[in-house]
């Protein structure tokens, strides 16, 4: 399929890979491999070790573990620490797959596109969850874990029908990842400093 889209296209394509990495990237990898096996779309040459039975396996196990340790309160922000080095790297390396060896300018444009967008929506997430944690109460942060489980899931079935679609809907929340970094950076700093015995944390984002 990717074979008869533009390189604008490839490159909305790009876009929406990174970023959903940064937000699921187990199931960024297990859903596109997992398109490629059963022939629901052609993949690039660059993504298609993805559809190997092998990785296959691995990233599927990899998204259960994933799965349920963004859904225990604490562990998740322990998981998405350790994945701040995991995620983006690997964001701008699926978008830079794309287009393969075939244009080693536009890999390296998407490259460095996948690896800002999910930069942004993996700090983004992990500063919400940060939030979150903040509630005695577990329930929100199942509810915040299933609602990114629903808006990864949903760009990546969105993305190889309608890439312009979900290139628009991953531009309006880079928007408003944008207004909300610079809230959750504060609320963070000002967490820090409550733990290390300064001042009270808020309870909430001003």
């Amino acid at each position: 399929m990717t074979d008869s889209l533009d390189t604008a296209q490839l490159i909305a394509i790009a876009s929406v890979l990174g970023f959903a990495s940064g937000i699921r990237l187990y199931l960024v990898l297990f859903a596109v491999g997992l398109a490629g096996y059963m022939q629901w779309v052609g993949l690039p040459a660059g993504l298609q070790l993805l559809a190997q039975p092998w990785v296959l396996g691995a990233s599927g196990l990899m998204m259960a573990i994933e799965f349920f340790a963004d859904k225990i309160p604490a562990l998740d922000s322990l998981w998405d620490s350790v994945h701040t080095l995991i995620r983006i790297p690997a964001g701008a390396a699926l978008a830079a797959a794309i287009f393969g060896g075939d244009s080693a300018t536009w890999a390296t444009v998407a490259a460095l596109l996948g690896g800002s967008l999910a930069a942004t929506s993996h700090f983004t997430k992990a500063g919400s969850r940060a939030l979150i944690n903040t509630s005695p109460e577990p329930f929100s942060n199942v509810a915040a874990s299933g609602a990114e489980d629903l808006l990864a899931g949903g760009l990546l079935l969105l993305v190889f029908a309608y890439p312009w679609v979900a290139a628009g809907v991953v531009a309006a929340l880079v928007l408003l990842a944008i207004w909300l970094l610079p809230k959750l950076f504060r609320f963070i700093v000002r967490l820090l400093r409550r733990l290390s015995g300064g001042e009270p944390a808020p309870e909430e984002l001003r």
